[in-house]
């Protein structure tokens, strides 16, 4: 088994205490259905810098901002993939990227 990296991209935040409660109920209900499979149900992201090679800093992402990550264990990527399908993030109009991870070390 492999990990693999969520990364959520776009999506937005629910306007009102009710619509945050039933987003949380529906991740909350999206990872006990993983059981297992979830390494770490991970967390939104706010503020970035980028590094560049030269090692000047810039205040936000290159390219599309992520939003958020999870990591989950799966056999495989499509497996993986499956597993994503599902992902609440998608109602939001986020969108998801699917990373293989491996131990470089």
């Amino acid at each position: 088994m492999a990990n693999y990296l969520l990364v959520y991209t776009g999506g937005g935040m629910p306007a009102t205490d009710a619509e945050r409660k039933k987003v949380l109920d529906d991740w909350g209900a999206w990872f006990g259905k993983l059981g297992p499979a979830v390494v770490d149900p991970g967390n939104p992201i706010s503020q970035s810098k980028s590094i560049s090679s030269d090692g000047s800093v810039n205040d936000g992402a290159v390219g599309t901002p992520a939003s958020g990550y999870s990591i989950l264990k799966a056999d495989s990527l499509n497996q993986a993939v499956d597993l994503a399908k599902s992902c609440p993030v998608l109602k939001s109009g986020a969108k998801l990227t699917v990373y293989e991870t491996f131990s470089a070390m």
